[in-house]
């Protein structure tokens, strides 16, 4: 079956260079995604955009290209409250993938330990408006105290715009939360200035809270351009994202947003995005916590264990 693409619609770069820097062992892309395929895994109706497909055998071979060891995938807004794609994923990784879940309040208990059993650990509450319609927070809070039984956190994705007016809602969540991407901040601001300093402010007031410090090619303004002929892109985010990671270092993920859905003007190349790890989080402690300590707490809590 044959699905047309959003109109502008970007591929995946299919040929990620090899990062130069050396990723540590049991490193965790802790954010991407599968989409599809179409002809498998239809997405859902209620989609607000169509994309290209990409499976878990092209993620699991950019996984290895990479040099990470397990990934966490996030459930694609395009496939909306079906977790299929994404939980297949999950079953033919070795257990070496874990997931985020999309849910309505109608799931059950059974679909819930079924998800578990496979491999999810979380849910994503998302609440950016141009990407999928609102759902009501009474809901959204249901949701949250019910997840609580598997030991599931919630995953958040805002934009940072909008934080003064969720505040109290995400304060409310009973569980762990993990911000997506920082909460999108507008990184032509000063990294100190009032918008940054309020998720700053949330993250500090909050111990329960987490961020993702992902997608610098989403919130870039220099984009993609080399440094001095460095593999050094998107400069202008690195001073949020290290800002982050040294203020909160227990409590930061990282992952690529394979296949990166909804960029406009360039697909970025992984293996570039690597190397923007050292540049955010420049000793090896640091790193180790980011990629492999951080993620390994929240998602195979078990191997802590052993």
């Amino acid at each position: 079956m044959h699905v047309e693409k959003t109109p502008g619609w970007l591929d995946w770069f299919a040929g990620p260079s090899q990062p130069q820097f050396v990723l540590p062992l049991g490193a965790v892309d802790a954010h991407c995604h599968v989409f599809g395929p179409a002809n498998q895994f239809p997405f859902a109706p209620e989609r607000k955009y169509t994309p290209c497909d990409a499976s878990k055998h092209q993620l699991y071979a950019l996984r290895d290209h990479l040099g990470f060891d397990k990934n966490v995938v996030v459930q694609a807004t395009c496939h909306g409250a079906d977790n299929r794609a994404m939980v297949d994923a999950l079953l033919h990784s070795g257990g070496k993938a874990r997931g985020v879940a999309t849910v309505k309040r109608s799931v059950t208990d059974g679909e819930l330990q079924a998800m578990h059993d496979a491999g999810v650990r979380g849910v994503r509450f998302n609440f950016v408006k141009r990407l999928v319609d609102f759902t009501p927070k009474d809901e959204l809070l249901e949701i949250a105290h019910r997840i609580q039984a598997w030991g599931w956190h919630v995953v958040i994705y805002f934009e940072a715009v909008d934080l003064p007016e969720l505040w109290d809602f995400f304060t409310a969540l009973p569980t762990t939360v993990v911000v997506d991407h920082m909460g999108r901040p507008n990184v032509d601001q000063a990294v100190d200035g009032p918008e940054f300093a309020l998720f700053m402010k949330f993250m500090r007031e909050h111990d329960n809270v987490w961020s993702k410090v992902t997608c610098p090619e989403r919130l870039s303004l220099t984009g993609p351009a080399a440094l001095n002929g460095q593999r050094q892109a998107y400069r202008d985010v690195v001073p949020f994202a290290r800002h982050v990671v040294e203020t909160f270092p227990d409590r930061v993920l990282w992952g690529t947003d394979w296949p990166h859905p909804n960029l406009k003007d360039h697909m970025p190349d992984d293996g570039l995005l690597v190397d923007f790890i050292p540049h955010i989080a420049p000793t090896a402690d640091l790193q180790k916590r980011l990629l492999v300590d951080n993620p390994t707490r929240l998602y195979w809590p078990e191997l802590l264990k052993a």
